[in-house]
């Protein structure tokens, strides 16, 4: 359990991203009156994949060092695709039962086990026992490419992460929350 302090904080900063959402939802209506909800949810996760890129290539330059920080900007950007996906939809994100449900998403895109990730940090670690190995045995040069060739995959792995939490919260708030209105009704 949080302390009540960090709990607080986390709370805040959840409804922030609400009001947030709520504007990018509105900027992309304004801007693309013809489209419907699921050309909006192409055009929100696409943006997000657009900065996990930019953050992924970043970030393989610099090796594991920097994992951390990656996980938590991935992990920021797919919560505020998820909460805008929801908003899209006319979810009301401020309800108890909203922020179990955007959780229980994020960790369905994300899956439950730790080989998700090992496998995130698989091409950082692998740049940086390489380089060493390959400075070792001479080639100190060489070495320094390696982490040049682990940043596309970061940012693949970056991208395709988003892309995973996107397409479940469409599932989600686009199908399966629709599903239970029309029951409903």
């Amino acid at each position: 359990m949080l302390p009540a302090k960090t709990y607080e904080s986390l709370h805040a900063l959840y409804l922030d991203e609400i009001g947030r959402a709520r504007r990018r939802v509105e900027e992309l209506r304004r801007k693309h009156p013809d489209d419907n909800a699921s050309a909006i949810s192409q055009r929100l996760i696409e943006a997000k994949k657009n900065w996990a890129t930019a953050g992924g290539a970043v970030s393989g330059l610099f090796g594991w060092i920097t994992l951390p920080a990656d996980l938590a900007f991935v992990l920021a950007l797919q919560l505020s695709l998820i909460m805008e996906i929801a908003t899209l939809h006319k979810v009301n994100l401020k309800s108890e039962r909203a922020r179990h449900e955007v959780l229980e998403v994020l960790g369905y895109s994300n899956g439950s086990d730790s080989a998700h990730v090992s496998m995130r940090s698989a091409p950082k670690v692998l740049a940086q026992v390489a380089r060493r190995l390959f400075a070792k045995g001479g080639f100190e040069t060489l070495g320094r490419a390696v982490p040049v060739l682990s940043a596309p995959l970061a940012a693949h792995l970056n991208r395709r992460d988003i892309e995973r939490a996107g397409e479940a919260a469409e599932r989600f708030y686009g199908t399966i929350r629709q599903l239970t209105k029309k029951r409903a009704t």
